[in-house]
């Protein structure tokens, strides 16, 4: 049986860390991350739905969106060679890894019509957490960094991700076109049914 319980105590504390600090970006971050790292650090709580990979596409589940859209939760999914395209947020974010390991290229813009560089590139192992704010750059390039099996991270974005409009990138002439990701899935995962250990107190 899954361990939901840890998910629904990050939703939680995340949720009271946007109520106190949803305008002080830096303390989001900081103190989010320190969340996100506790969250990935234990692999007994995501549902076996969204964990799921594609052979011809990364997949993104959204796990949670906050009421007020105020934040999103979602897992992405890469089988063996598969990357993202150069890509922004225009929000602030968090990635955890939680299975595999990821390679991460950032970008940044020189120049209207002009390729972008190449700013850093590094490997995320399990338990490490990236941040990303449009202030300090927001564009890169995320792959599953294993060859012979799927990778797994768990991101946090400062809005309903799926939702925003973003942009994708030609690296190579920094052509910049619209994006919006959706999701890959329909429904939800159900965190919420607590009704089995309701039951087990009854009586007592």
């Amino acid at each position: 049986m899954k361990n939901h319980q840890r998910f629904r105590t990050f939703l939680a504390e995340f949720t009271r860390l946007v109520d106190l600090h949803g305008k002080e970006e830096s303390v989001l971050l900081e103190q989010g991350s320190r969340l996100l790292a506790q969250l990935v650090g234990h692999d007994d709580w995501l549902p076996d739905e969204s964990a799921r990979a594609d052979a011809k596409h990364y997949q993104q589940y959204l796990l949670h969106c906050d009421a007020l859209e105020r934040f999103s939760v979602v897992s992405f999914v890469w089988s063996a060679g598969q990357r993202t395209p150069v890509h922004d947020h225009c929000v602030w974010g968090m990635v955890g890894v939680l299975r595999g390991a990821e390679t991460c290229r950032r970008f940044v813009r020189a120049a209207p019509g002009e390729p972008l560089n190449v700013s850093d590139s590094y490997r995320l192992e399990v338990g490490m957490v990236d941040v990303l704010s449009p202030r300090a750059g927001d564009i890169h390039e995320v792959s599953n960094a294993l060859a012979d099996r799927p990778s797994i991270s768990i991101h946090v974005y400062g809005a309903n991700i799926g939702a925003t409009h973003r942009h994708v990138y030609e690296p190579e002439t920094g052509i910049e076109r619209p994006f919006v990701s959706g999701y890959a899935n329909a429904l939800i995962p159900n965190f919420w049914d607590r009704s089995e250990a309701v039951r087990s107190t009854l009586g007592k």
